[in-house]
């Protein structure tokens, strides 16, 4: 299904649903954690609205804010002169954190600039012991809104036939997981051309044979696989903002991060809780981590499969989990999942994957003692 086809079908079939966080230009700031391992990134968002026509909008995300043993929000603001609304919002259903600006018309449009400041600390689950016995199990209820269908993830059809096939003789959650990690991982190619990140298209993928694409495809693959046999599991919707230790190249970027998005996903496992993978790191360090490509049986290549089933190196922050993302304001309709800066105009909606003509630029650094 082309991109456009999809938005035209989902703005017909999703309520635009939104609650205010906070009216201010500053979420209350916090201490960075002082403990070792952590790292403290400064997130710069500047947006311009190059081409406004009457009532203009945009909405950029904001890093996942709970507190995690893996990722903190220090301090957020923004700036956004001449907005008769600039507020912190949440989206129902994955609770989808963004920033909302409006303006009425088009001579009050000026710049946007958002400024995020996130701790990170790598990631690491141990899948050969249980979680820690003070770590709590997921609600019941978080659990059952991360084994629902949505609208480019569907569990049953040919998703369902795929992971029963993939999974069989398999019984425990973390070792079906660790199926269809490796059936996606050996099946999938990452496909340069497909614009951004891709779209997450799961049953056209399988439908087609086709299964090409890169990181929102890719793990919506494992993700929807996942909930076809009922395991919990979402994907993470995020951005890179440092290089990577891990000596793999391909795997980090910093200071311009305009183009740096990167989805990762994770599934739920009892006795574990939610285990950390990223199959489509697995393709790109297979495609891009040296001229001509690696084979799979290249040591970096058998390296990174083996990792990053468990852990994630936070040189990236998480935005939020959603799909089928209602923009609040929207008169457009729901979009798949929110990553990138949006805009909107009465002339209809801008392209997120064209920096150029809806003007955006993203920088990082790391902040030192």
């Amino acid at each position: 299904m082309k991109r456009r086809d999809f938005l035209v079908r989902l703005a017909t079939s999703v309520p635009v649903v939104a609650v205010t966080l906070d009216r201010s230009n500053h979420a209350a700031a916090v201490e960075a954690p002082a403990e070792s391992g952590w790292r403290t990134f400064e997130i710069v968002t500047s947006v311009d609205v190059v081409h406004p026509a009457g009532r203009t909008c945009v909405w950029l995300p904001v890093p996942w804010s709970p507190r995690s043993n893996y990722q903190r929000v220090v301090d957020l603001r923004w700036d956004a002169g001449g907005a008769a609304r600039a507020e912190l919002a949440t989206v129902a259903g994955y609770d989808v954190a963004l920033l909302r600006v409006e303006w009425p018309d088009t001579t009050s449009v000026r710049p946007i600039t958002l400024t995020s400041r996130v701790a990170t600390r790598d990631r690491q689950v141990d899948i050969g012991r249980a979680a820690p016995a003070h770590e709590r199990p997921e609600e019941p209820a978080v659990l059952a809104t991360y084994l629902h269908a949505t609208a480019l993830l569907p569990t049953d059809g040919i998703v369902a036939e795929m992971a029963r096939k993939i999974t069989r003789g398999r019984h425990s959650d973390l070792d079906r997981a660790r199926a269809i990690y490796d059936w996606v991982v050996e099946n999938t190619n990452r496909d340069p051309k497909t614009p951004g990140c891709g779209l997450g298209d799961v049953a056209s993928m399988l439908r087609t044979g086709y299964l090409g694409g890169k990181c929102a495809d890719i793990n919506a693959l494992f993700v929807a696989l996942a909930r076809a046999v009922r395991i919990p599991a979402r994907d993470v919707y995020g951005i890179r903002v440092a290089e990577s230790r891990s000596g793999l190249q391909c795997l980090g970027r910093s200071g311009d991060i305009t183009k740096a998005q990167h989805c990762r996903a994770e599934f739920y496992a009892v006795g574990h809780g939610w285990v950390p993978v990223d199959p489509a790191d697995v393709r790109k360090v297979v495609l891009e981590e040296a001229p001509g490509g690696l084979a799979m049986t290249d040591p970096k290549v058998e390296t990174a499969r083996a990792v990053l089933f468990g852990h994630w190196e936070m040189n990236w922050i998480a935005y939020n989990h959603g799909h089928d993302v209602a923009l609040p304001g929207s008169s457009r309709g729901a979009i798949p999942f929110l990553m990138y800066p949006n805009g909107e105009t009465a002339d209809g909606r801008l392209d997120s994957l064209d920096p150029a003509s809806f003007r955006y630029q993203i920088h990082a650094q790391e902040l030192t003692a």
